[in-house]
């Protein structure tokens, strides 16, 4: 397990982060529902 943290994490970081960038400055697809962000992703806003 080790080895492979040490292997790709730098990938999985990234890949977390780049999910993270487009939830924040996505809207929900469902009709009724969009949740509230975390302090710390609506930093990650562009507009």
């Amino acid at each position: 397990m080790n080895l492979f943290l040490t292997k790709y994490g730098k990938v999985i970081s990234g890949l977390a982060l780049l999910v993270a960038v487009v939830s924040a400055n996505s809207t929900c697809l469902f009709y009724l529902h969009q949740p509230e962000l975390p302090e710390s992703a609506s930093k990650l806003r562009k507009f």
